[in-house]
């Protein structure tokens, strides 16, 4: 049986919008990871510390700040509640230029900040195997999201 040119070019057509979509959950994923991302990866020159968790609401934790490498200490820095756990802790933290936030830095806080990239990958997963029938693809990019998003979860 053979296949009417405006059935190829439908077919041609959902592919093109199923991969834009792909990529604008991969893209969108990158970008919410970067925003954390960016202060763990490119470290160099930023101030480094431990914090310890003085108290915890539902968005933030605060604490204190001990500087590592000469920077200021300060009375009272922020860090996202997700990745403090409870008051007492203490972990290495990486100061946001200009402000009194925070963002976690080692394994964990490299785990973290990747978290959004590791949910855009298992969303992609659902649209590159359902909607494109690329099963392997989909399996691999599931299961690299599954890994990151239990890595952190671990991590922490």
């Amino acid at each position: 049986m053979k296949r009417n040119p405006s059935h190829r070019a439908l077919l041609y057509g959902r592919s093109a919008v199923l991969g834009l979509v792909v990529l604008v959950l991969l893209v969108a994923g990158v970008l919410a990871s970067w925003d954390s991302a960016h202060h763990i990866v490119l470290a160099k020159g930023r101030e480094h510390g431990t914090m310890t968790v003085t108290g915890c609401g539902d968005e933030v934790c605060t604490g204190t700040f001990v500087p590592g490498d000469g920077a200021a200490a300060r009375a009272r820095v922020s860090v996202d509640s997700s990745v403090a756990a409870r008051k007492g802790d203490r972990f290495p933290v990486v100061v946001k230029p200009g402000t009194d936030e925070v963002v976690r830095t080692g394994a964990a806080g490299f785990l973290h900040a990747w978290v959004p990239l590791g949910g855009a990958l298992v969303l992609a997963a659902l649209v590159i195997g359902g909607g494109l029938r690329l099963t392997r693809t989909a399996w691999g990019a599931g299961v690299a999201g599954g890994a990151l998003l239990l890595a952190a979860f671990i991590a922490l």
